[in-house]
């Protein structure tokens, strides 16, 4: 049971990932994409939710991360579908919605590096310095983007305000 609910939470994280980086496209060409939009945000808080089913015995920082990601979450979905993109609310979107997808990935590292044995033994506590430096090109190639999304997502508001 608990092997087939791991792939489920694995699938939910590999489409958030997946239909993420299709949405920072959109954002990139200003292209809504409603429905990649909609996919998105709603697997990646379904990936955040069910990662707190997991049987744990203590606080980890998976579940920071998962704290984190379901509050940009849902400042993403209100300032999408409560606020329309209108005003402020179409940078904070973006803002929100690339953190979001950052956090995914950000996670995919932790995992393909506790996964993967070849880079389980080149970073095994991952605080060396292929693992340091693998997160820290995946964040700040998520800065430069997602100050180039609010720059770029420029849309007419879903609906006047």
């Amino acid at each position: 049971m608990l092997q087939a609910f791991t792939v489920f939470h694995v699938v939910l994280s590999l489409v958030g990932i997946g239909s993420g980086l299709v949405v920072l496209f959109g954002l990139l060409t200003s292209n809504r994409m409603d429905k990649w939009t909609a996919v998105f945000l709603w697997t990646t808080v379904a990936t955040s939710v069910t990662g707190f089913l997991f049987p744990v015995q203590k606080f980890m920082p998976s579940h920071a991360v998962g704290i984190l990601s379901l509050i940009v979450l849902a400042i993403a979905i209100a300032a999408r579908y409560k606020r329309h993109l209108a005003g402020a609310w179409r940078w904070i979107y973006v803002v929100t919605a690339v953190i979001a997808l950052y956090f995914n990935v950000f996670v995919l590292i932790v995992q393909l590096f506790e996964k993967i044995p070849s880079l389980a033994a080149v970073a095994p506590t991952q605080s060396e310095p292929p693992f340091v430096a693998a997160q820290s090109f995946v964040l700040l190639l998520f800065a430069v983007l997602t100050i180039l999304a609010s720059v770029k997502f420029r849309v007419t508001p879903l609906r006047a305000t």
